[in-house]
Formats: C-alpha cells, sequence, structure tokens
C-alpha cells in the first residue's frame, strides 16, 4: 500500500523554509548552510538515523558547509505524510544545529 500524494502548495504553506522542486515529480527541498564542514555532517547524520527509522531516505548532497535535501515519496510519485514528517524533523535538527540559512 503507498501513501497518499498531497498537494505540494498546500503542504508549503506549514513549511516555510522548503519550496517545490521543479522535476519529473512533485517534490519538496530545502538549501541549509552551517558553520562548516562538520556541523553540515554532524546534521547529516542526525537525519540520516531518523530517515532510517522511518525507512524514508532523502535524496541529498553536501558541499562543505551547504546540504541540499529532496523529499519525495517514490511510491506514491510526489510529497506525502512521510516527507513532511522527515521535513519537519529536519527543520527542528537544523534549528538545533546552528543552521545559517
Amino acid at each position: 500500500m503507498t501513501d497518499t500524494r498531497l498537494d505540494v502548495a498546500k503542504t508549503l504553506k506549514d513549511l516555510p523554509a522548503w519550496r517545490a522542486h521543479d522535476g519529473d515529480r512533485p517534490a519538496i527541498t530545502r538549501t541549509l548552510k552551517f558553520a562548516d564542514f562538520n556541523a553540515a555532517f554532524g546534521f547529516m547524520t542526525r537525519v540520516a538515523l531518523m530517515a532510517d527509522k522511518m525507512d524514508h531516505h532523502p535524496e541529498w548532497s553536501n558541499v562543505y558547509d551547504r546540504v541540499e535535501i529532496l523529499l519525495t515519496t517514490h511510491d506514491a510519485d510526489g510529497v506525502t505524510d512521510k516527507d513532511v514528517t522527515l521535513a519537519r524533523f529536519i527543520d527542528g535538527a537544523a534549528a538545533g544545529m546552528g543552521v545559517k540559512s
């Protein structure tokens, strides 16, 4: 059974740090900037542990102090509650780890 797709525009009203991703499927994205590589990698480690517990893994990349994240649920071909839950966790983790943007 797959998750129900959500309307991205409505979803973003509750996630102000995120934006819609233009791509082959509906997704939400956020770019975060940290003090340095160690802070960025520490953040990614914290998110990775939660993502693994959720069995819902982000598409992301890291270059030095910047982390770019894209969330979508592949089985639903779009954004679902899983993405919203992980996005909220990411927002909280970022706030607690000194994100600059």
